[in-house]
């Protein structure tokens, strides 16, 4: 079963056997949000608990999305966006967590993860999906309301304000992760121990495992075209997520252009085909997964070491650097991908 441009290889009762009463049972759901499909994958012995519990994980993921959404108007990030830079805005304890969880790996990274490319997305076209190439002038210009350290936050208060006006928060590296962490503490108020959710391509987080396995097994494939498997890993109360560049990105003479910018070029990223990155929560690898597609691998590895040293990525760089790089990922890597030009 695909998700995204992941794979989950499960083992399933053929359709045709009928499961005993208490036997536990595969339910499979997926809904629309936050601009992907979500699916979730459960084990229960109720049909009836399943689909309850299905309905809690995406009313939470459409909670979530009506929180942090930068394409509603009525959401608490708008809010802040059109408020904050006329003075400190008050917010609510979620939101500062974000936020403040947000300001954590910018720190990190010294500004590689950035909240602030609101605008900087919009100039390349990234907003509507419909890219453009800005002039350098413009990109100059949007460096005055580009940059993690321009937020202030004061978490005793729960306010935020941004030192220049006109700063548009984008929360698409780390949002997803974020509302799967809300879903999965939902699964497990709800009592169920093996879950796997996915958001869209971008991040799966696997609780607890399959009926008689140690884990969820994924299938890690290698970058388009080839669709051929790079790596197999097993997850367990953890979660991988991945970024790349083969869904979301335009071309012009010849070449393309990425939708993941570079917060300290203002430009999309260069010489990164895909990376994952597993991590204790979806949170943290969403974030990751964007550290570590804009750094170098040698600065990703330093960052990993200094702030992440229980997390696993594997990086795939072409060009000139084509080579993959890995750091304490303990599973097989099919290395013919990583000679890519």
């Amino acid at each position: 079963m695909a998700v995204g441009w992941l794979a989950i290889a499960l083992s399933l009762t053929p359709l045709a056997v009928p499961a005993a009463p208490s036997q536990l049972r595969l339910f499979t759901t997926t809904h629309p949000a936050m601009g992907t499909e979500f699916m979730l994958y459960l084990y229960s012995t109720n049909p009836a608990a399943a689909a309850a519990a299905s309905e809690e994980v995406f009313e939470e993921i459409d909670r979530i999305e009506q929180l942090l959404s930068n394409y509603r108007d009525s959401s608490e990030l708008s809010r802040i966006n059109q408020n904050a830079g006329a003075g400190a805005v008050t917010t609510d304890p979620e939101m500062m967590d974000f936020l403040q969880q947000s300001e954590h790996w910018s720190r990190a990274s010294n500004g590689a993860f950035d909240i602030t490319v609101g605008r900087l997305m919009k100039a390349w076209g990234f907003f509507r999906y419909d890219g453009r190439i800005p002039m350098d002038a413009e990109l100059e210009d949007l460096r005055a309301v580009t940059g993690w350290e321009k937020v202030k936050l004061d978490p005793a208060a729960r306010t935020v304000q941004f030192t220049s006006p006109g700063i548009e928060l984008d929360p698409g590296g780390i949002g997803k992760g974020f509302a799967v962490d809300a879903a999965v503490r939902i699964l497990r108020a709800d009592h169920i121990t093996a879950a796997m959710l996915s958001a869209g391509s971008s991040t799966v987080y696997a609780l607890g495992a399959p009926p008689h396995k140690t884990g969820w097994r994924v299938v890690v494939p290698g970058p388009l075209p080839s669709k051929k498997t790079l790596s197999v890993i097993t997850l367990r109360d953890t979660s991988l997520s991945s970024a790349d560049c083969s869904q979301k990105n335009f071309t012009v003479a010849g070449h393309r252009y990425c939708h993941i910018m570079n917060p300290r070029t203002m430009r999309p990223v260069e010489g990164r085909i895909q990376v994952s990155v597993v991590a204790p929560s979806a949170t943290v690898s969403d974030a990751l997964s964007n550290v570590v597609f804009v750094e170098t691998p040698a600065q990703s590895v330093a960052t990993l070491k200094a702030f992440a040293p229980d997390a696993h990525a594997l990086i795939v760089s072409g060009g000139a650097e084509a080579r993959c790089t890995t750091f304490q990922w303990t599973s097989s890597v099919d290395r013919t991908h990583c000679a890519l030009n």
